[in-house]
């Protein structure tokens, strides 16, 4: 194709040539090397939850300053978030995952040094704005370089990273913190990113965004480099691209918040918003809370308490898993209205029969977590799916300000109602209620998008 192709030429141009890539050790590696930055991305965000039993001794924290420890972060998850989308969407979905990474693992080697808690709260709130910027600014470029048939396994295949990370993190932190202390986690967190520098060099720039972006020979030059390295894998000669994938995208024209609101674009959003609201309210709300109420109402040692949280986040890992294999098949829609009904059955089972033991409590929580975790990470496949690509860092950024939000709100709404554990059962109860809302929204407002190309859904 001629280099002075028009703007919606060229992004037809990229649309079809992707969707007859054929499936290859090219995009598995790619997937993999964003993976390893997204795993430890997980792996440090939940690693508070599992020191602050420790450091709120050590450092003679009061209830507020706990709650403040573990919401820090998260406000800077919502901010890197809420800024991410709008860089990507300029500057590129690569060169905004480096810098995150890299600015990840620098600020966990300055927490592991720190000794007073104000430091420590500045270190995890710039942590923060690089989690927050790395995970939907991820998820958007795996989106974009997947193809439509079975793009729900390929993506959800990378995003089982997350709760691997997040599953990782609590068997090593039940492992270093009685053994090695808190801080020695800490450096364990900052040793990938290395990685940040390979991905900058081993993977390129996605051929949509470029596109998008009116970088038309750039584009073309990145595509028939990921079409050379395909072809050596395979071996074979590519398919011709099939003509329903060559008129599909309409001229390209500069996205923005406001698109997110207009035509077909405002009720995804709104359902969307809802969906990572609710969803990580009841996630985070539980979990970050699980090791200071196994410790706190059921007296357990430090060591026990720690690893009956990591069950939990082992069952949502399984979760992650069985959404990956089915996404596809049974659809986005029945696998989110599912899953968020699954939690509710959960929550309000634990909420009327009462946390009574550790046992119970394992149990239904694990449970809770295999249905919440499904539908948390199917959210990270739908959302670039309801975006075109000139907005899709956007869009999927916006959902990880959502998602920020119910993840600061979720434990302070716990703080709040669980009072010692006077009050657990209420607050199993309330979090049900909130994720019978998302069943709903789920069910009746969204749309399906299963084997249907990007630029299909959103041209």
């Amino acid at each position: 194709m001629s280099t002075a192709a028009t703007p919606g030429t060229a992004q037809r141009d990229i649309a079809a040539r992707l969707e007859r890539l054929p499936m290859s050790r090219w995009q598995i590696g790619v997937r993999l090397i964003v993976g390893i930055v997204t795993f430890f991305e997980a792996f440090d965000q939940l690693l508070i939850a599992y020191t602050l039993p420790v450091i709120s001794r050590e450092w003679h924290m009061s209830t507020s300053a706990g709650t403040a420890t573990l919401t820090i972060g998260s406000v800077g998850m919502l901010i890197g978030a809420f800024a991410s989308g709008w860089v990507a969407d300029r500057v590129g979905r690569v060169r905004v995952i480096s810098v995150c990474v890299a600015l990840t693992a620098l600020c966990s080697l300055g927490m592991a040094l720190c000794t007073s808690l104000l430091p420590f709260l500045v270190l995890r709130f710039v942590q923060g704005l690089a989690i927050g910027g790395e995970v939907p600014t991820a998820a958007a470029y795996i989106s974009e370089i997947s193809r439509a048939g079975r793009r729900g396994r390929f993506v959800l295949l990378y995003e089982v990273v997350f709760p691997a990370g997040l599953t990782v993190g609590a068997l090593v932190a039940a492992w270093v913190i009685p053994h090695w202390g808190w801080p020695t986690l800490y450096v364990c967190a900052a040793v990938p990113g290395l990685v940040a520098v390979v991905l900058q060099r081993r993977v390129p720039e996605s051929p949509r965004w470029l596109a998008a972006r009116g970088r038309h020979e750039q584009a073309l030059a990145t595509m028939a480099d990921i079409e050379r390295r395909v072809s050596a894998v395979t071996g074979e000669p590519l398919p011709a691209p099939a003509p329903a994938a060559t008129a599909v995208a309409e001229p390209v024209r500069r996205g923005g918040l406001r698109e997110l609101f207009t035509g077909r674009y405002r009720r995804r959003t709104l359902v969307l918003w809802t969906l990572w609201f609710v969803g990580y309210l009841a996630n985070y709300g539980i979990t970050s809370w699980l090791p200071t109420i196994y410790r706190g109402v059921f007296h357990v040692s430090i060591g026990q308490a720690l690893w009956y949280s990591t069950a939990t986040s082992a069952a949502g890992l399984i979760g992650c898993v069985i959404a990956a294999l089915v996404v596809d098949r049974l659809g986005r829609r029945v696998v989110l209205a599912a899953g968020l009904g699954g939690t509710t059955a959960m929550l309000v089972v634990l909420g009327v029969i009462g946390a009574d033991s550790p046992l119970k409590l394992i149990v239904l929580s694990s449970l809770a977590a295999l249905f919440n975790f499904a539908v948390n990470i199917s959210l990270y496949l739908y959302t670039p799916e309801l975006y075109p690509t000139r907005s899709r860092a956007l869009g999927c950024s916006m959902g990880g300000v959502l998602n920020r939000l119910g993840l600061i709100t979720g434990p302070i709404l716990v703080g709040l109602v669980y009072a010692g554990g006077a009050h657990l059962d209420a607050v199993f109860l309330l979090i049900g209620a909130l994720t019978l809302v998302g069943t709903v929204v789920a069910a009746v407002f969204a749309e399906e998008t299963s084997g249907r190309a990007l630029e299909e859904v959103s041209p």
